[in-house]
Protein backbone atom coordinates (compact mmCIF):
# COMPACT_ATOMS: atom_id res chain seq x y z
CA UNK A 1 0.00 0.00 0.00
CA UNK A 2 1.36 3.20 -0.72
CA UNK A 3 3.17 5.01 1.88
CA UNK A 4 0.25 8.48 1.23
CA UNK A 5 -2.38 5.83 1.18
CA UNK A 6 -2.02 4.49 4.45
CA UNK A 7 -1.64 7.63 6.27
CA UNK A 8 -4.60 8.44 5.06
CA UNK A 9 -6.28 5.46 6.13
CA UNK A 10 -4.79 5.39 9.53
CA UNK A 11 -5.50 9.28 9.64
CA UNK A 12 -9.13 8.55 8.99
CA UNK A 13 -9.43 5.56 11.33
CA UNK A 14 -8.01 7.38 14.32
CA UNK A 15 -10.82 9.99 13.30
CA UNK A 16 -13.61 7.07 13.46
CA UNK A 17 -12.48 6.08 16.98
CA UNK A 18 -12.20 9.75 18.22
CA UNK A 19 -15.61 9.82 17.33
CA UNK A 20 -16.65 7.17 18.84
CA UNK A 21 -14.55 7.65 21.85
CA UNK A 22 -17.16 11.04 22.04
CA UNK A 23 -20.08 9.45 21.74
CA UNK A 24 -19.54 7.06 24.22
CA UNK A 25 -17.38 8.19 26.58
CA UNK A 26 -19.86 10.11 29.44
CA UNK A 27 -18.05 13.27 30.63
CA UNK A 28 -19.13 14.85 34.16
CA UNK A 29 -20.99 17.59 32.79
CA UNK A 30 -25.30 18.88 32.48
CA UNK A 31 -26.64 21.68 30.23
CA UNK A 32 -28.81 24.15 30.78
CA UNK A 33 -31.02 25.77 28.26
CA UNK A 34 -34.16 28.30 28.15
CA UNK A 35 -37.28 26.86 29.49
CA UNK A 36 -41.04 27.64 28.86
CA UNK A 37 -42.15 31.30 30.39
CA UNK A 38 -45.70 31.62 32.04
CA UNK A 39 -47.49 34.53 32.22
CA UNK A 40 -49.08 34.96 36.14
CA UNK A 41 -51.03 37.06 34.92
CA UNK A 42 -53.11 34.30 32.43
CA UNK A 43 -54.05 30.88 32.40
CA UNK A 44 -51.72 27.94 32.09
CA UNK A 45 -53.13 24.35 31.23
CA UNK A 46 -56.55 25.83 30.42
CA UNK A 47 -57.05 27.08 33.83
CA UNK A 48 -55.96 31.21 35.52
CA UNK A 49 -52.24 30.72 37.70
CA UNK A 50 -53.43 32.91 39.79
CA UNK A 51 -56.98 32.02 41.40
CA UNK A 52 -58.56 34.50 44.37
CA UNK A 53 -61.58 34.40 46.12
CA UNK A 54 -63.16 36.14 49.10
CA UNK A 55 -61.64 39.79 48.08
CA UNK A 56 -61.95 42.04 45.01
CA UNK A 57 -60.04 41.40 42.25
CA UNK A 58 -59.94 42.93 38.77
CA UNK A 59 -58.78 41.98 35.50
CA UNK A 60 -55.45 42.44 34.53
CA UNK A 61 -53.89 42.62 30.81
CA UNK A 62 -50.28 42.42 29.02
CA UNK A 63 -47.91 39.88 30.74
CA UNK A 64 -46.07 39.44 33.88
CA UNK A 65 -44.20 36.51 32.59
CA UNK A 66 -42.00 34.42 35.55
CA UNK A 67 -39.06 32.40 33.01
CA UNK A 68 -37.98 28.65 33.93
CA UNK A 69 -34.47 27.01 33.00
CA UNK A 70 -34.53 23.68 31.37
CA UNK A 71 -31.80 21.20 32.62
CA UNK A 72 -30.45 17.57 31.71
CA UNK A 73 -31.42 15.04 34.76
CA UNK A 74 -29.46 13.87 37.35
CA UNK A 75 -28.84 10.35 36.05
CA UNK A 76 -28.45 11.49 32.32
CA UNK A 77 -24.78 10.67 30.93
CA UNK A 78 -23.56 13.58 28.56
CA UNK A 79 -20.94 12.68 26.27
CA UNK A 80 -18.14 14.63 24.67
CA UNK A 81 -20.07 15.61 21.66
CA UNK A 82 -22.85 16.67 23.33
CA UNK A 83 -20.66 18.46 25.75
CA UNK A 84 -19.06 20.46 22.80
CA UNK A 85 -22.06 21.34 20.54
CA UNK A 86 -23.56 22.75 24.42
CA UNK A 87 -20.65 25.18 24.52
CA UNK A 88 -20.90 26.14 21.13
CA UNK A 89 -24.61 26.85 21.00
CA UNK A 90 -25.47 30.16 21.57
CA UNK A 91 -28.41 29.71 23.83
CA UNK A 92 -27.65 26.92 26.02
CA UNK A 93 -25.14 26.63 29.04
CA UNK A 94 -22.44 23.19 29.23
CA UNK A 95 -21.67 23.58 33.09
CA UNK A 96 -19.80 20.51 36.17
CA UNK A 97 -22.40 18.51 37.12
CA UNK A 98 -21.82 19.20 40.81
CA UNK A 99 -23.40 22.39 39.79
CA UNK A 100 -26.55 21.37 39.74
CA UNK A 101 -26.72 17.87 41.52
CA UNK A 102 -24.37 18.76 44.84
CA UNK A 103 -22.96 15.87 46.82
CA UNK A 104 -24.37 13.41 44.54
CA UNK A 105 -27.48 14.40 45.18
CA UNK A 106 -30.17 12.15 43.17
CA UNK A 107 -32.85 12.96 40.42
CA UNK A 108 -35.97 12.45 43.37
CA UNK A 109 -33.58 14.74 45.92
CA UNK A 110 -33.44 17.25 44.12
CA UNK A 111 -37.41 17.15 42.60
CA UNK A 112 -38.08 17.39 46.24
CA UNK A 113 -36.45 20.09 47.07
CA UNK A 114 -37.45 22.14 44.28
CA UNK A 115 -41.06 21.49 45.03
CA UNK A 116 -40.53 22.98 48.39
CA UNK A 117 -38.55 26.23 47.50
CA UNK A 118 -41.21 26.48 44.96
CA UNK A 119 -43.56 26.07 47.66
CA UNK A 120 -42.20 28.70 49.96
CA UNK A 121 -41.70 30.95 47.16
CA UNK A 122 -45.30 31.17 46.99
CA UNK A 123 -46.15 32.17 50.49
CA UNK A 124 -43.47 34.44 50.39
CA UNK A 125 -44.75 36.11 46.81
CA UNK A 126 -48.61 36.22 48.68
CA UNK A 127 -47.11 37.77 52.08
CA UNK A 128 -45.28 40.31 50.36
CA UNK A 129 -47.91 41.14 47.71
CA UNK A 130 -49.83 41.66 51.11
CA UNK A 131 -47.98 43.43 53.28
CA UNK A 132 -47.50 45.94 49.97
CA UNK A 133 -51.36 46.50 50.27
CA UNK A 134 -51.56 46.89 53.81
CA UNK A 135 -53.50 43.53 53.76
CA UNK A 136 -52.54 42.14 57.62
CA UNK A 137 -51.50 38.22 57.30
CA UNK A 138 -51.09 36.46 60.50
CA UNK A 139 -47.49 34.75 60.56
CA UNK A 140 -46.04 32.16 63.14
CA UNK A 141 -42.69 30.27 63.40
CA UNK A 142 -42.85 26.39 62.13
CA UNK A 143 -40.62 23.27 62.18
CA UNK A 144 -39.68 23.64 58.60
CA UNK A 145 -37.76 20.28 58.25
CA UNK A 146 -36.28 17.20 60.83
CA UNK A 147 -33.13 15.82 59.34
CA UNK A 148 -33.08 12.43 59.52
CA UNK A 149 -31.21 10.45 62.49
CA UNK A 150 -31.01 13.54 64.31
CA UNK A 151 -32.17 14.28 68.37
CA UNK A 152 -35.14 15.84 66.80
CA UNK A 153 -36.46 12.94 64.87
CA UNK A 154 -39.56 11.63 66.13
CA UNK A 155 -40.07 14.04 68.78
CA UNK A 156 -40.67 17.21 66.43
CA UNK A 157 -42.07 17.33 63.21
CA UNK A 158 -42.94 19.33 59.95
CA UNK A 159 -45.27 21.49 60.95
CA UNK A 160 -45.15 21.90 64.35
CA UNK A 161 -45.47 25.42 65.60
CA UNK A 162 -42.89 26.86 68.15
CA UNK A 163 -44.01 28.78 70.37
CA UNK A 164 -40.90 28.96 72.72
CA UNK A 165 -37.59 27.45 73.45
CA UNK A 166 -36.68 26.93 77.37
CA UNK A 167 -39.71 29.33 77.85
CA UNK A 168 -38.26 32.38 75.44
CA UNK A 169 -40.84 33.12 73.05
CA UNK A 170 -40.30 32.60 69.76
CA UNK A 171 -40.42 35.50 67.35
CA UNK A 172 -38.67 34.79 64.42
CA UNK A 173 -37.10 31.48 62.57
CA UNK A 174 -33.69 32.91 63.70
CA UNK A 175 -34.57 33.02 67.57
CA UNK A 176 -34.70 29.34 67.38
CA UNK A 177 -31.34 28.63 66.48
CA UNK A 178 -29.86 31.36 68.53
CA UNK A 179 -31.93 29.54 71.73
CA UNK A 180 -30.75 26.15 71.05
CA UNK A 181 -26.82 27.54 70.99
CA UNK A 182 -27.10 28.47 73.97
CA UNK A 183 -26.25 24.86 75.27
CA UNK A 184 -23.46 22.74 75.03
CA UNK A 185 -23.86 19.41 73.70
CA UNK A 186 -25.45 17.33 75.35
CA UNK A 187 -27.63 19.35 77.21
CA UNK A 188 -31.39 19.48 76.75
CA UNK A 189 -33.43 22.24 75.46
CA UNK A 190 -36.94 22.72 75.77
CA UNK A 191 -39.77 23.56 73.09
CA UNK A 192 -43.24 24.32 73.96
CA UNK A 193 -45.17 23.53 70.62
CA UNK A 194 -48.69 23.56 68.83
CA UNK A 195 -48.70 19.71 67.06
CA UNK A 196 -49.08 20.03 63.46
CA UNK A 197 -52.49 18.21 63.30
CA UNK A 198 -53.55 20.85 65.84
CA UNK A 199 -52.92 23.68 63.92
CA UNK A 200 -54.13 22.26 60.96
CA UNK A 201 -57.34 21.68 62.66
CA UNK A 202 -57.58 25.07 63.92
CA UNK A 203 -57.23 26.41 60.96
CA UNK A 204 -59.41 24.51 58.57
CA UNK A 205 -61.77 25.93 61.94
CA UNK A 206 -60.43 29.06 61.36
CA UNK A 207 -59.50 29.09 65.28
CA UNK A 208 -56.23 30.16 67.06
CA UNK A 209 -54.95 26.55 68.42
CA UNK A 210 -54.72 26.37 72.22
CA UNK A 211 -53.38 23.45 72.65
CA UNK A 212 -49.48 23.30 73.18
CA UNK A 213 -46.94 20.52 74.01
CA UNK A 214 -43.50 20.38 76.16
CA UNK A 215 -40.68 18.33 74.22
CA UNK A 216 -37.68 17.73 76.06
CA UNK A 217 -34.43 17.00 73.39
CA UNK A 218 -31.07 16.27 74.31
CA UNK A 219 -28.79 18.16 72.25
CA UNK A 220 -25.72 16.97 69.72
CA UNK A 221 -22.73 18.73 68.60
CA UNK A 222 -23.13 20.01 64.90
CA UNK A 223 -20.71 18.70 62.20
CA UNK A 224 -18.66 22.07 62.30
CA UNK A 225 -14.45 22.10 61.73
CA UNK A 226 -14.98 24.56 64.25
CA UNK A 227 -15.68 24.68 67.96
CA UNK A 228 -18.90 22.27 67.66
CA UNK A 229 -22.66 23.85 68.31
CA UNK A 230 -24.90 22.54 70.35
CA UNK A 231 -28.02 21.41 67.35
CA UNK A 232 -31.26 19.65 67.75
CA UNK A 233 -31.88 18.66 63.78
CA UNK A 234 -34.44 20.72 62.98
CA UNK A 235 -34.79 24.28 60.40
CA UNK A 236 -37.32 26.67 61.62
CA UNK A 237 -39.12 28.14 58.59
CA UNK A 238 -42.21 30.96 58.83
CA UNK A 239 -45.85 29.67 57.96
CA UNK A 240 -49.11 32.11 57.24
CA UNK A 241 -52.72 32.59 57.64
CA UNK A 242 -54.17 34.59 54.85
CA UNK A 243 -57.06 36.46 55.12
CA UNK A 244 -58.45 35.36 51.81
CA UNK A 245 -57.52 32.28 49.35
CA UNK A 246 -54.76 32.63 47.13
CA UNK A 247 -53.85 30.08 44.84
CA UNK A 248 -51.18 29.45 42.24
CA UNK A 249 -51.99 26.97 39.84
CA UNK A 250 -48.66 26.29 37.86
CA UNK A 251 -47.18 22.38 37.79
CA UNK A 252 -44.03 20.78 36.68
CA UNK A 253 -42.02 24.32 37.99
CA UNK A 254 -39.54 24.10 40.72
CA UNK A 255 -37.37 26.26 42.66
CA UNK A 256 -37.48 29.59 44.42
CA UNK A 257 -36.98 32.19 41.46
CA UNK A 258 -40.88 32.79 40.30
CA UNK A 259 -40.93 34.52 43.66
CA UNK A 260 -41.29 37.92 42.32
CA UNK A 261 -43.54 37.95 39.21
CA UNK A 262 -45.85 36.28 41.42
CA UNK A 263 -46.02 38.95 43.86
CA UNK A 264 -46.24 41.51 41.53
CA UNK A 265 -49.20 39.48 39.60
CA UNK A 266 -51.04 39.16 42.65
CA UNK A 267 -50.67 42.82 43.28
CA UNK A 268 -52.42 43.19 39.73
CA UNK A 269 -55.03 41.21 40.16
CA UNK A 270 -55.98 42.91 43.76
CA UNK A 271 -55.47 46.44 42.33
CA UNK A 272 -57.43 48.30 39.32
CA UNK A 273 -55.48 49.20 36.12
CA UNK A 274 -53.02 47.36 34.47
CA UNK A 275 -49.28 47.49 35.83
CA UNK A 276 -47.48 46.88 32.60
CA UNK A 277 -49.94 49.06 30.38
CA UNK A 278 -50.40 46.40 28.06
CA UNK A 279 -46.64 45.77 27.79
CA UNK A 280 -45.24 42.42 27.70
CA UNK A 281 -42.67 42.26 30.74
CA UNK A 282 -40.96 39.48 32.28
CA UNK A 283 -38.37 38.36 35.17
CA UNK A 284 -37.20 36.58 37.87
CA UNK A 285 -35.88 36.64 41.24
CA UNK A 286 -36.68 35.27 44.74
CA UNK A 287 -38.51 37.09 47.01
CA UNK A 288 -38.91 37.06 50.91
CA UNK A 289 -42.02 38.08 53.03
CA UNK A 290 -40.38 41.44 53.27
CA UNK A 291 -40.30 42.03 49.62
CA UNK A 292 -36.58 41.41 48.89
CA UNK A 293 -35.72 40.36 45.80
CA UNK A 294 -32.69 37.63 45.83
CA UNK A 295 -30.74 36.25 42.79
CA UNK A 296 -31.21 32.98 40.80
CA UNK A 297 -29.11 30.55 38.58
CA UNK A 298 -29.52 30.54 34.69
CA UNK A 299 -30.13 34.27 34.06
CA UNK A 300 -28.70 34.05 30.66
CA UNK A 301 -31.27 31.22 29.88
CA UNK A 302 -34.06 33.53 31.59
CA UNK A 303 -33.55 36.40 29.37
CA UNK A 304 -32.85 34.44 26.53
CA UNK A 305 -36.49 32.78 27.26
CA UNK A 306 -38.43 36.16 27.25
CA UNK A 307 -36.91 37.42 24.58
CA UNK A 308 -38.02 34.50 22.44
CA UNK A 309 -41.67 34.50 23.88
CA UNK A 310 -41.75 38.11 22.83
CA UNK A 311 -40.86 39.81 26.41
CA UNK A 312 -39.39 43.88 25.83
CA UNK A 313 -38.37 44.30 29.50
CA UNK A 314 -36.78 41.99 32.09
CA UNK A 315 -37.11 42.40 35.64
CA UNK A 316 -33.68 41.28 37.07
CA UNK A 317 -32.20 40.78 40.26
CA UNK A 318 -29.49 43.24 41.26
CA UNK A 319 -26.87 40.62 41.85
CA UNK A 320 -27.59 38.68 38.46
CA UNK A 321 -27.52 42.29 36.59
CA UNK A 322 -23.63 41.90 35.61
CA UNK A 323 -23.99 38.40 34.22
CA UNK A 324 -27.12 39.16 32.10
CA UNK A 325 -25.73 42.33 30.82
CA UNK A 326 -22.59 40.55 29.12
CA UNK A 327 -24.84 39.18 26.77
CA UNK A 328 -28.08 41.03 26.43
CA UNK A 329 -30.72 39.30 23.96
CA UNK A 330 -31.25 42.06 21.37
CA UNK A 331 -34.82 43.83 21.88
CA UNK A 332 -34.69 43.00 25.20
CA UNK A 333 -34.44 45.95 28.59
CA UNK A 334 -32.48 44.66 31.91
CA UNK A 335 -34.13 46.64 34.53
CA UNK A 336 -32.77 46.28 38.02
CA UNK A 337 -34.38 45.72 40.82
CA UNK A 338 -33.79 45.10 44.63
CA UNK A 339 -36.97 44.66 46.37
CA UNK A 340 -40.99 44.59 44.86
CA UNK A 341 -41.05 48.42 45.13
CA UNK A 342 -38.48 48.94 42.97
CA UNK A 343 -40.09 46.89 40.54
CA UNK A 344 -43.37 48.41 41.19
CA UNK A 345 -41.56 51.78 40.39
CA UNK A 346 -40.12 50.51 37.35
CA UNK A 347 -43.60 49.29 35.76
CA UNK A 348 -44.85 53.10 36.62
CA UNK A 349 -42.22 53.77 34.39
CA UNK A 350 -43.04 51.43 31.36
CA UNK A 351 -47.10 51.82 31.81
CA UNK A 352 -46.04 55.57 31.39
CA UNK A 353 -43.65 55.91 28.74
CA UNK A 354 -40.84 57.23 30.74
CA UNK A 355 -38.10 54.31 29.77
CA UNK A 356 -35.12 56.57 30.18
CA UNK A 357 -35.74 56.73 33.69
CA UNK A 358 -35.50 52.91 34.19
CA UNK A 359 -32.67 51.32 36.37
CA UNK A 360 -30.52 49.41 33.98
CA UNK A 361 -28.41 46.48 34.54
CA UNK A 362 -24.06 47.22 33.03
CA UNK A 363 -22.18 44.54 32.86
CA UNK A 364 -19.12 43.79 35.79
Amino acid sequence: MPRRTATMLASTLMLIALLCAGVFIPVPYSEMSPGPTVNTLGDHDGEPVLQISGHKTYEASGHLNMTTVRVTSADYKMNLVEAVYGWLAHDNKVVPHDTLYPDGKTEEESTQENAEEFSQSQESAKVAALKELDIPVRSWVVVSTVVKDSPAEGELHAGDVIKSVDGTTVKQPADVAELVTKHKPGEDVVFTVVPAKEQAAAEKENRTATTTEKVTITTTASDDTGEKRAIVGISAGTDHTFPFSIDIKLADVGGPSAGLMFALGIYDKLTPGDLTGGEFVAGTGTIDDDGTVGPIGGIEMKTVGARDKGARYFLTPADNCAAAAEDTPDGLTLVKVKTIDDALDALKDIRSGDTDALPSCTAG
